[in-house]
């Protein structure tokens, strides 16, 4: 053997290790890139992505010139600005990918570290049975990692499960490395580690940490060396705790209030009354239980390594090294307490509950497109324990077949086996992993349609006007279309709320509508087809609509509604010809012309937009709707008004895009404005 080969053979780990991780990045790259090109259904990635860009630009606080209009999913309201309600540890972790030329090089670096650690930790865990079964055991771990569905989903989008792992499997490394040789340094790095995935994700943190603070107060009995090792572990982590309150005190004001509890004080560990905007619920001891017994089986039967398959590998792993005296150490006890720690604490938060979508239906969440994510950590002893059996089962395998054939005949043995153990698990994880893919290819094809008109496309010195399905959010669900932090980008982008507002901050953009066909609904199979529509402001003493909804069939009747703030009048109507053409008329007040009847008052005053809503009455066989909403402001010189969005209603349900859709025949409607 030549000395290249030599140093290859003694680097063998670290090259094997080193391999593991350049496949988990190639993966997690092709999954972001080709299933999540749009991000998902989980919102959170937006505020990360927009805290990554902040920090780029040296920001903690959001300033926009309209904040009404300009307030992002998951942001805190506060005099100096918006904060999101995110640490800042993942979208600074991000934020290194876009400096390097792209976010998603963060994914890929987080998602090859995080395989090898946990090759490191897992060798570093069964140390004790010798140094060449631990190694095999801990890459064993890391390429059953890429058997989960979990990892492999969740390390494709930009959420903190991953990140915050990395951080904990660092402290875990770290420390197990130091309690085996002394090292005061790794002491020191394992508790600064702990205490960034502390600042990350306290709760996350504290669970992972507790088994091995268990064994550090177990390990306390050697005497002095070991109090003073440990002390400089437990001084770390208490760095990166009062980073974390330092943080508080600057965004929230308040050392103890994290901007998540800014956010929604009642969205929180514990039972009893817990809610997050309009949702919320008695998070009873029953209901937890309930939840993450299902949440569990989720993980168990489908989300974690290899399926059931990989659950009964990581069990009788667990049984193998535990239970027989001669294999029993207070380190693989330590990784084995991930498996207690992980499941009971997260019975405390509520989110379990609420990613499942309906209890007795768990398909029907956020569970069924990226996997029960507030488990990511257990992915730690499951895949470690798995790698256990599936090593010990091998050599006993071995030992079996060189008793009963000749050496070769053994080798070719052995090799049959492996190879039908992997293809098992490969099976199992490609049933497991086909689903939750499908769903999200078919979400990202909805959004691919949602996004067309920005595809190729040079929007310069514009502003866009978005909907707001979700509320008066942006990213929320529009999470490709973000702000630069300045709000001085080539493109900004605006809620469709509090127009002239945004007018008036930006007098001289190019402004543009963004709507959309039907309900914004990406999982319900019917593409949203969007649409982007130069706009202008139009301004003068007085402002004339003109409409023609299309009435087919001779409906039992037809009413229109005309209503501005909290003024609103109705008319009856007498359409003809299959149609019905209206003209609304506004200067100091609102009225209707055409073939209309007032009920109760001919018109209203100007408050802000004017809606202008039509019912179609069928009788027995259902009716349906429009609305033409025309933003309209009154200032000294006159009137202001921007071209009307229009949509057709369904059963007289209108969706929020405002968009017009529609398939049947003679339902259509068409606006003209004039200003004199």
């Amino acid at each position: 053997m030549g000395r290249l080969g030599q140093r290859l053979h003694r680097h063998r780990f670290g090259l094997a290790a080193l391999a593991l991780a350049l496949a988990g990045a190639l993966v997690v790259w092709t999954l972001s890139t080709t299933v999540f090109p749009y991000l998902s259904l989980n919102h959170d990635e937006g505020v990360y992505l927009q805290q990554a860009g902040m920090l780029l630009d040296g920001q903690l606080f959001l300033e926009p010139p309209a904040p009404e209009a300009f307030r992002p999913w998951f942001f805190v309201e506060s005099e100096r600005g918006l904060y999101p309600k995110y640490a800042p540890v993942s979208a600074a972790m991000f934020a290194v990918g876009r400096f390097l030329g792209e976010y998603r090089l963060a994914l890929v670096t987080i998602a090859a570290a995080n395989v090898s650690l946990l090759s490191l930790v897992v060798a570093e865990t069964f140390r004790h049975e010798g140094r060449r079964f631990a190694r095999a055991t801990g890459l064993l771990a890391g390429a059953l990692l890429f058997l989960s569905p979990l990892f492999v989903i969740n390390s494709s989008t930009f959420l903190s499960y991953a990140p915050t792992t990395l951080w904990n499997l660092l402290f875990a490394a770290a420390y197990l490395r130091a309690d085996r040789t002394g090292s005061r340094s790794l002491a020191a790095f394992a508790g600064l580690s702990i205490g960034v995935a502390f600042f990350s994700r306290p709760y996350t943190a504290v669970l992972f940490a507790t088994p091995f603070i268990v064994h550090a107060l177990w390990t306390l009995r050697e005497g002095r060396p070991t109090v003073f090792r440990n002390g400089l572990t437990a001084a770390g982590g208490l760095v990166g705790v009062l980073v974390a309150l330092g943080y508080n005190a600057v965004v929230t004001g308040d050392p103890l209030t994290f901007p998540y509890a800014a956010f929604a004080p009642l969205d929180g560990i514990g039972f009893g009354h817990r809610k997050i905007f309009g949702h919320g619920v008695e998070y009873t001891p029953d209901l937890a239980l309930r939840a993450n017994a299902r949440v569990l089986a989720t993980f168990f039967g489908r989300w974690g390594v290899a399926g059931a398959l990989g659950t009964l590998l990581a069990a009788c792993g667990t049984v193998l090294a535990l239970v027989p005296r001669k294999r029993r150490n207070a380190r693989t006890a330590a990784l084995a307490g991930l498996f207690v720690t992980i499941p009971v604490g997260n019975v405390l938060f509520w989110g379990n509950l609420n990613i499942l979508g309906d209890l007795e239906s768990s398909g029907t969440g956020l569970v069924a497109f990226l996997g029960p994510y507030y488990h990511f950590d257990l992915l730690v002893p499951v895949s470690g324990f798995a790698a256990y059996a599936g090593l010990r089962g091998a050599l006993r395998f071995r030992r079996l077949a060189r008793q009963r054939f000749t050496p070769r005949h053994a080798r070719v043995a052995l090799v049959i086996c492996l190879l039908v153990a992997g293809a098992a698990l490969a099976g199992v994880t490609a049933t497991a992993m086909d689903d939750p893919l499908e769903r999200n290819r078919n979400v990202t094809a909805e959004y691919e349609a949602a996004y067309q008109p920005f595809e190729n496309r040079s929007l310069e010195n514009a502003l866009v006007f978005l909907p707001t399905p979700f509320g008066d959010w942006l990213n929320h669900p529009f999470q490709a279309l973000r702000n630069d932090p300045d709000f001085a980008g080539d493109t900004v982008y605006a809620l469709a709320e509090h127009q002239f507002a945004v007018v008036d901050a930006y007098p001289n953009r190019a402004y543009y509508r963004y709507t959309y066909g039907g309900t914004w609904n990406p999982t319900d199979g019917d593409a949203s087809e969007g649409r982007l529509r130069r706009i202008e402001v139009r301004a003068g003493e007085r402002l004339a609509l003109d409409s023609r909804f299309g009435i087919p069939n001779s409906p039992e009747s037809v009413t229109v509604r005309l209503a501005s703030g909290n003024n609103q009048t109705y008319y009856t109507a007498v359409p003809e010809n299959g149609r019905l053409d209206l003209r609304l008329v506004a200067d100091e007040r609102a009225r209707l012309k055409g073939a209309v009847t007032p009920v109760n008052g001919s018109s209203i005053p100007l408050s802000n937009s004017l809606t202008l809503s039509v019912f179609v009455d069928r009788g027995p066989t259902g009716g349906f709707g429009y609305r033409v909403v025309l933003p309209v402001d009154e200032r000294k010189s006159g009137l202001r008004a921007l071209p009307p969005t229009a949509e057709v209603c369904p059963a007289y349900r209108c969706g929020d895009g405002r968009g017009t859709t529609t398939t049947r025949k003679g339902v259509f409607v068409a606006t003209n404005l004039t200003v004199q």
